[in-house]
């Protein structure tokens, strides 16, 4: 089983400059979508995405799911016929109240690594840019990823050496490229 949601990054309306504002309120407009994609307790994956469009997320979910997983999802009409490229696929109706559907179907493992995202959102980082919000996504994902408990600290602490010596992040990059 793998749980697949979505998630828009932008801030609040009110806490917008009055040239910034659409008066769109808590919707996706003008807002960040970000895709993400988890086993219940187990492996992560999450990406920005420029659209929340059928074709778009469903060929990111094909590039990262394996074939014959059950995809749980909630109501969104993108994931609506997933089914035909080779995926079981049960899903909740949150605007009805549902949170767990037949035979245990629900995202909150994937609700849960949005509630941690937010959190680091609002707490530590202050503000992402769009252009580096993969990068932020990225911290996100390994911290939720290898901070389990199961692995051994120096497994820990190696692979984030692993990944800090690794990739070069150029000043080219940082400052004019785009990001991810």
């Amino acid at each position: 089983m793998v749980e697949v949601d979505e998630l828009y990054v932008g801030g609040k309306e009110r806490n917008k400059h009055e040239d910034k504002r659409d008066g769109g309120g808590r919707g996706p407009s003008l807002k960040q979508p970000v895709l993400g994609m988890r086993e219940p307790g187990g492996h992560a994956v999450v990406m920005p995405v420029p659209s929340t469009s059928k074709e778009l997320l469903q060929s990111r979910i094909s590039q990262h799911v394996q074939q014959g997983a059950t995809i749980c999802s909630d109501e969104h009409a993108s994931y609506e016929g997933i089914e035909v490229k080779g995926f079981h696929h049960g899903s909740v109706n949150h605007s009805a109240g549902q949170y767990v559907g037949a035979n245990d179907i629900h995202v909150n493992a994937a609700e849960s690594m949005w509630a941690l995202l937010r959190r680091s959102l609002m707490g530590v980082w202050r503000h992402c840019s769009r252009k580096h919000l993969g990068r932020y996504l990225h911290e996100a994902t390994f911290r939720l990823n290898e901070g389990d408990v199961k692995h051994h600290t120096l497994e820990r602490l190696s692979a984030l050496a692993l990944k800090a010596f690794t990739t070069r992040i150029t000043y080219r990059q940082l400052t004019h490229d785009a990001c991810c």
